[in-house]
């Protein structure tokens, strides 16, 4: 769980790492070990960290500079999102301010969403070759995370076929079907990406198209979330 501290001045600037001058709020701060969150711009999708919260914003480590957005939000892997504004962004971290007060508390209790608990997903635009049973086949990915990916092909797929992806930006992926509901599948991985592995590969993807927002509100389903088969 978080542990509860209070920054004041400079000793506070130095914590969250902002550069000087740069504007800090005064609301009570939770410095947090490590969540993975992920953060919307303009529905370009990009993996964080989140390293200190308080209800009014929050600092987080990032993997890549975000770009220029209209919009920014962040959500967690439960589903929660939430709007927020860019304050500052230096180096590897930036700090954010929520456009309303938050309850800590219940963004901390990722166990209380909608959602269960699971790794972060990223929707991606992003073209691969399927190999299976001696057939090369074209498939889509629509979203990736560090276990899994949701993949679009016209071929029918078994249950716990195993296949081999070629993308042009990773080496070959080798996975096994979880669960489908045609054209769209759910695979596992047989080797799982690193956090910062997958934030590599995934970053530059996000600026060759831009992806439409589909998730508004907070405590919603995440993208691609139905009654039905949800990826990995």
């Amino acid at each position: 769980m978080a542990q509860e501290q209070e920054l004041t001045g400079q000793s506070r600037q130095e914590q969250m790492g902002a550069p000087p001058g740069s504007e800090l709020r005064s609301a009570q701060r939770f410095a947090l070990l490590i969540r993975t969150a992920k953060i919307i711009a303009d529905g370009r999708e990009f993996l964080c960290i989140i390293r200190d919260l308080s209800a009014t914003g929050l600092k987080v480590r990032l993997f890549s500079p975000l770009p220029q957005s209209r919009g920014l939000s962040i959500q967690q892997v439960n589903g929660d999102r939430y709007p927020v504004e860019l304050v500052w962004q230096a180096d590897d971290y930036a700090g954010l301010r929520f456009h309303e007060e938050i309850d800590v508390e219940r963004m901390l209790d990722e166990g209380g969403a909608i959602l269960p608990r699971r790794q972060v997903r990223l929707r991606i635009a992003l073209d691969a070759v399927l190999h299976s049973g001696g057939e090369a086949v074209r498939v889509a990915f629509r979203d990736i995370s560090q276990q899994g990916a949701c993949v679009e092909s016209e071929k029918w797929l078994l249950m716990n076929e195993l296949v081999r992806l070629e993308t042009g930006v990773t080496l070959p992926l080798y996975a096994k079907v979880r669960w489908r509901s045609h054209p769209r599948y759910g695979l596992i991985f047989e080797h799982t990406f690193k956090l910062d592995e997958l934030a590599r590969i995934s970053a530059p993807l996000q600026f060759a198209e831009a992806l439409q927002e589909q998730v508004p509100v907070q405590r919603s389903a995440s993208i691609g979330e139905t009654a039905g088969p949800r990826s990995i």
